[in-house]
């Protein structure tokens, strides 16, 4: 699989951004995608030394809009931590936009 096949795009949310000033970013993933693959796919697009990579499966939630009932998606979530001193650009200037 191709890097970026594997990483759909980042999280953003409150949680993401303070995890981000502790060098952890978070990213949506491939739902077959594993640790190893998602912590070479970080390591060639961002140019970083990956440290740990965590994983979890958001399950799918019920939804109503009127009369019809569906669900939403289930999707996979990967939490990656860098080296000392590495940064990944994209999580960089969204800091600080309140």
């Amino acid at each position: 699989m191709d890097p970026s096949q594997i990483i759909i795009r980042p999280v953003v949310s409150e949680k993401s951004f303070v995890l981000a000033e502790l060098g952890k970013y978070t990213f949506r993933v491939h739902d077959k995608a594993h640790k190893t693959q998602i912590r070479q796919a970080i390591e060639q697009l961002f140019d970083v030394k990956v440290v740990d990579v965590r994983t979890v499966s958001v399950k799918s939630k019920p939804k109503r809009r009127g009369y019809t009932s569906g669900r939403t998606r289930q999707w996979k979530k990967a939490i990656v931590q860098v080296g000392e001193g590495d940064t990944i650009p994209i999580f960089q200037g969204l800091e600080g936009t309140e």
